[in-house]
Formats: C-alpha cells, structure tokens, sequence
C-alpha cells in the first residue's frame, strides 16, 4: 500500500473507479462468508485496523492526536460498527442487489441529518430528491415484500452511514482522514469485542473458521477496506467534490452487476424493484448535479 497516489487527474479517475468497484465488491463478499454479520465485521476491522497501522508504521506516519479526538473518533467507530453489521445482515437477509439498492438512501438521510446537526435550513430541492427516493423505497417494498427484513436493515444501514459520514465531514476539517480511519475501526472493533462478552453464541466461534472463509476476510479486510479507503481519500486530492460524488454513486451499479455474474437468478427481481431501484439510483445521481449548480448560481 503506497503512501500515495501520483498527482494525475486521469490516473486517479481510474483509481477511483478501481475503488468503489472494489466497495461494491464488499456486498459479494458478504454473501460468500459463511459467518453471520456481527462476527464478519469483528474480523474486516480487526484486519484492516491492523493493517492500516502496518501502514503508518512503514510511512512513519504519527498516530498522535489529542484526547478529545480520540473520544470523537473512538465513539464514532461504534456507528461505523452498527453501519457494517445492518449492511451484511441484510445481505444475509435479503440479497445483494436489494440491499445496495437501499444503501443508496443514503443521500435522503444525508440530506435531512446534515442541515439538523450542522444547523442549517433544510432546502426544498432536498426535500424533493428525498420524495423520490421515498418514491423508489415504496415500490422496492410493495413489489419485494419477501425481503421486508432486508429491506428495513439495508435502510438502518444507510442511516448509520450518513450520520458516521456526516460527523466525519466535520472531524476531516481539522484531522487527516486516514487517522479518522485507523482509529474509527479500532474503536468499531473495541465496541464489537464488548458486545461478544455479551453473546455467548458469538465466543463459541472463536477462530475454527474454514480456508475460504478466512481468505475472503483477508481479501475484505485489506483490499476493500484498509486499501480502498487511502485510495480513495488520495484520489480526492486531484478530483473535485463533484466527480467524486458521481462515480462513488456507481457503487450500487457496480454491486448489482457484479451480484448478477456471481450468483445469476438468485438476484433476478420483479420488474417493480428495477422500476424503484431505477427511481433511487437517478435521484442519487441527480443530487451532485443540484449541489454543483446550485454553488454555481
């Protein structure tokens, strides 16, 4: 893992496109190994946690910050914990594509946490992408009723997210976000580690897991988490909010495809999930067109 990403536009485009291939590779992953939710993402941030401090040892890079951001960071990782494990429960629940579908809610929750805690007016533009969001999250429900379960965990998934990644808009101002990283899994890792004292079915498993098992979660910890994630923040160097902000809305795109080719029928959906999915992931990518604008005027 290189410290760095060479200042070239169009070689960090391509990187970029490389990473949220990679995050929307996680959810085929999470349909593979065999363990349950909590239990996986014990593992992804006990691997990526120790292999983003391999990193900083070989950069040299300083992990000290003050109390208080360690507080910060180490709570918050209990968000990014809880955001994980509904993101593979509902995998598990559900199926891939219908839970990446719903993670792209994402944007309605952004735009309603956002304006609540960095106190700000909600904009009627918002609230009309949320209505359409809304919109396809209905049509995914009545025409997927079989997958309610997964439907409502991938949701609580996408919530979990915006409020970690809407705290985090504010840490990153005043820290480097791979420091944010390193300590939210860390701290992920510590508040899964407590609640297992807790579950006795979750001690009995311990680490008698199978080889394939234990490659996938090398490949989920390292490539698709420590390794996505300083790419993806070095890319942002170079690359404007804007096109960030659209390719990293291909990610369920990228997710879907991929679920088709790994698992066939088994995510064919009814016409209504495609009609609603369509609906979610057109307002999602209609969002970063509006801001743009919007800044422009």
């Amino acid at each position: 893992m290189t410290a760095s990403v060479p200042n070239s536009p169009k070689r960090n485009l391509l990187v970029l496109h490389a990473t949220v291939f990679i995050w929307g590779f996680t959810g085929i992953l999470g349909a593979v190994i065999s363990i349950n939710a909590v239990q996986l993402v014990w593992y992804r941030v006990m691997i990526a946690s120790l292999t983003l401090l391999l990193y900083f040892l070989c950069t040299k890079t300083s992990l000290k910050i003050s109390r208080k951001q360690f507080l910060q960071f180490f709570f918050t990782g209990s968000i990014v914990a809880v955001h994980w494990i509904l993101f593979f429960y509902a995998i598990k629940v559900s199926t891939v594509s219908v839970t990446l579908v719903c993670l792209s809610s994402f944007t309605l929750f952004t735009a309603i946490l956002e304006p609540l805690i960095k106190k700000k007016a909600i904009l009627v533009p918002d609230v009309l992408i949320g209505l359409l969001i809304i919109l396809g999250i209905y049509m995914i429900f009545k025409f997927e009723s079989g997958y309610t379960l997964g439907i409502i965990m991938g949701l609580l998934s996408a919530l979990a997210s915006s409020l970690f990644s809407t705290i985090n808009s504010t840490l990153v101002q005043k820290s480097d976000p791979k420091i944010i990283g390193f300590y939210e899994m860390t701290g992920a890792f510590f508040w899964i580690s407590i609640y297992r004292l807790f579950d006795q079915s979750l001690l009995t498993e311990q680490f008698n897991l199978s080889t394939s098992d234990w490659s996938y979660l090398l490949l989920l910890g390292t490539i698709c988490t420590a390794l996505a994630y300083v790419a993806g923040v070095s890319v942002m160097r170079t690359l404007s909010a804007f096109r960030v902000a659209l390719i990293t809305n291909l990610e369920p795109v990228y997710g879907i495809l991929l679920a088709f080719l790994f698992f066939g029928t088994k995510e064919t959906m009814s016409p209504g999930f495609y009609a609603g999915a369509i609906l979610i992931i057109s307002a999602v990518f209609l969002y970063p067109i509006y801001q743009k604008r919007r800044k422009l005027n």
